[in-house]
């Protein structure tokens, strides 16, 4: 598919994957709505793209997800891609577990991205086109000692992204999942030992190399459809 001056809502645009991901798909020609709660940050890349609208705040806020949706029609008169990525990483361990921050991150991972996810998809359905891409992990596949709350936060949408792509099989909506593997963002920032050391990765994916492999998936032809893309650095091997 062809991207110039389709429109991409983009979540979590303020940082890692969801600012490369507006920075490669301007770079396709596409329209963006960005959010996140760092104005700053988001102010900083709205001034680096074309054709772009930026909705500061929490995506947890209840009606964030429509007001984007009606952002981009406002502003654009369309919306055609929603690249659901806003979430959060809490380490989990029995000893040191927080609940709280828990409870926190189950409300961004999991409610907010399934009220983006609908949001996205019952507007698609109206206009009988749309591709709505679920950020999950390489940990909503499987999961390790101290990462349950997380991966149980990405087991979850992966369900959500099948139920949905199944769905909506025979209408003109997509919907995909894509799981990266150690990304080196600010996700673990606030970790004690960042994965990367834990497993030995010296050459951890950039955030540049998911939103190539999300711009690959959006390209495909019409009657192509790329459910689950998988990214991980060469050297992860668990």
């Amino acid at each position: 598919m062809n991207l110039k001056d389709k429109v991409a809502i983009i979540t979590g645009a303020s940082g890692g994957i969801g600012s490369a991901t507006a920075r490669n798909l301007n770079e396709a020609g596409m329209k963006l709505v960005i959010t996140g709660r760092r104005r700053e940050q988001l102010s900083k890349l709205a001034a680096d793209l074309n054709h772009v609208e930026l909705v500061a705040g929490d995506i947890i806020d209840p009606k964030m997800p429509q007001r984007l949706i009606d952002k981009a029609l406002d502003s654009f008169g369309r919306c055609d891609v929603v690249f659901n990525n806003a979430g959060i990483m809490e380490p989990s361990g029995v000893e040191k577990i927080d609940i709280d921050r828990v409870r926190h991150m189950v409300r961004t991972n999991v409610e907010a991205m399934y009220a983006v996810a609908y949001a996205a998809v019952n507007h698609f359905r109206l206009v009988n086109r749309g591709h709505l891409v679920n950020v999950s992990s390489l940990l909503g596949t499987k999961v390790r000692p101290g990462t349950g709350a997380y991966a149980g936060t990405k087991h979850t949408i992966e369900a959500l992204s099948e139920s949905l792509r199944i769905e909506l099989a025979q209408t003109g909506v997509k919907v995909s999942c894509i799981e990266p593997g150690i990304v080196d963002t600010d996700l673990c920032a606030h970790f004690e030992v960042h994965p990367k050391q834990v497993f030995n990765i010296k050459n951890a994916l950039q955030p540049e190399d998911v939103a190539r492999a999300v711009r690959f998936m959006l390209e495909q032809p019409e009657h192509v459809l790329i459910p689950r893309l998988m990214i991980l650095p060469a050297e992860q091997a668990a």
